[in-house]
């Protein structure tokens, strides 16, 4: 039985054995041609892949072609115009480095600040506002340059002409004091100031007796003797003492004969006379050849619009100014807010002195002041009121004389611009805004003023309110708004 027992194990061994080798070669068999299955599919892939990566290539070439040809025909396109293009595209980049030289200043400026600055409000502010971009330095200069360029032409093509002589143009106005709210429609204004020619005098006429600011202010021309040994000047003819005949024959008309009305100087013919001579001397400037220009109508100063290649336009006006002594005050040719201004008369204009003051003021204060920047600010929230940006203006130059300039930094932004509003309420409850420039005790000796100036009496700017109540009802209503769209601006950003 044992050895039976043994001989069915081993027999039952033999067949396990036999099964399991049968189940190995049937599992080979299958493996085999599974590969050979997948070799099948994968060599159809392939070869469905050869023609996928033919088209691919294929289009991409086409692709390569068309944009070549598209290069070459913008390259032909472009020859014609490269020199053009190039002395723009330095203008330009002039500009923008200028620019992105000032924002890299402001960033040394922020990284320059202490750790605590986490805190500095002022600073979280500033730079939550929307601040127009801006490079008013680079273009003012553009404009000084051209003016500059255009008057001097003016001395060579007219040497022996007797009209007003030409001094070096003074920028004036927001521009060039460096907070204009607005770029897009910004106006870069300079005041030429004018003297006499030669064998004349200007002798300056300032209107009603104590009537500041003067408003009816008149340039009277005399004619001078200039044929005494002391004042003979180039073989010139006097014209007191030669006849008019001979005059004629052979000497220019005398100022009094071209730009005057009876014996004063005539704002409109004098502007006439400029814009004209514009028109000629222009096509002889190297500025030409980048900008276009156009002569705007008006009839009180020669204002240009100027455009260049890459379609950026500059607004310039030119005034013209006659000096009060030595001071920076003049008689200008500037348009008044009066309905009618005679051609003879040339208002007062403190916009010299003003420009100064702000100069003045740039040299003294921080390097990260930020008065330009307030003043700015309160200058956008105008829109549709009747507060003038010259209110703000002379509230912010009575605040900067006072206000210690260490106290104008960015840190204190936002209490500098509550106490410009402060002081404008104030102004508005006691009915009183007072000339920046009449009797100011507090004024830099910087600023040349006639001694009239100094010893006046304030000019009242807020007196009209005193006479009309429903005009200051009105305006302290709008104070109201004025602060409600500063808060949105400083919070909002916009």
């Amino acid at each position: 039985m044992e050895e039976h027992a043994e001989h069915l194990s081993r027999e039952v061994t033999q067949l396990l054995q036999e099964l399991e080798q049968r189940s190995l070669e049937q599992s080979i068999r299958e493996q085999r041609t599974q590969e050979q299955s997948s070799v099948a599919w994968g060599a159809l892939l392939f070869s469905t892949l050869q023609h996928w990566q033919f088209w691919a290539v294929a289009g991409v070439l086409v692709v390569l072609l068309g944009l070549c040809w598209w290069l070459r025909k913008r390259s032909r396109e472009a020859d014609s115009s490269r020199d053009e293009e190039t002395s723009n595209s330095i203008r330009d980049q002039e500009e923008e480095d200028e620019l992105e030289q000032e924002e890299g200043q402001e960033e040394e400026e922020s990284e320059g600040e202490d750790p605590d600055d986490e805190i500095d409000l002022g600073r979280i502010f500033a730079k939550s506002i929307q601040w127009p971009v801006q490079n008013l330095a680079y273009r003012s200069r553009v404009v000084e340059e051209l003016v500059g360029d255009l008057f001097l032409l003016f001395k060579d093509l007219f040497p022996n002409s007797f009209f007003p002589v030409l001094q070096p143009a003074i920028g004036v106005g927001s521009t060039f004091e460096g907070w204009c709210p607005h770029e897009d429609d910004a106006v870069y204004r300079v005041l030429v100031p004018l003297k006499a020619p030669r064998g004349h005098a200007f002798h300056l006429e300032l209107g009603t007796t104590g009537d500041r600011p003067a408003k009816d202010s008149c340039i009277r021309v005399e004619l001078e003797r200039t044929c005494t040994k002391e004042q003979l000047v180039d073989n010139m003819l006097c014209f007191l003492h030669h006849s008019e005949e001979e005059l004629k024959r052979n000497q220019g008309p005398s100022l009094l004969h071209t730009l005057c009305t009876g014996s004063y100087l005539d704002v409109e013919k004098t502007v006439r006379c400029f814009q004209k001579c514009v028109r000629l001397a222009w096509v002889v400037l190297p500025q030409s050849q980048h900008y276009h220009m156009k002569v705007l109508p008006s009839s009180r100063s020669c204002k240009l619009q100027l455009t260049s290649a890459s379609r950026r336009t500059l607004f310039v006006e030119v005034i013209f100014g006659v000096q009060q002594g030595d001071s920076d005050i003049f008689l200008s040719s500037q348009a008044t807010e009066a309905i009618f201004t005679p051609n003879t008369t040339w208002p007062e204009t403190y916009a010299v002195a003003e420009v100064k003051l702000f100069s003045y003021i740039a040299r003294q204060a921080p390097r990260d002041s930020f008065h330009l920047k307030c003043l700015q600010l309160c200058a956008r929230i105008l829109v549709g009121t009747g507060f003038s940006t010259y209110t703000f203006k002379t509230a912010m130059m009575h605040l900067l004389i006072s206000v210690p300039l260490s106290s104008w930094c960015r840190r204190d932004f936002l209490l500098r611009l509550e106490d410009i509003m402060q002081y404008l309420r104030c102004c508005l409850k006691e009915k009183r805004l007072d000339h920046f420039f009449f009797g100011n005790e507090n004024m830099p000796k910087e600023i040349l003023l006639p001694p009239a100036f100094r010893m006046a009496e304030p000019f009242d700017l807020f007196q009209h309110l005193a006479q009309y109540p429903a005009t200051h009802a009105k305006a302290l209503r709008e104070s109201v708004e004025l602060q409600k769209r500063l808060t949105r601006l400083v919070f909002c950003g916009h």
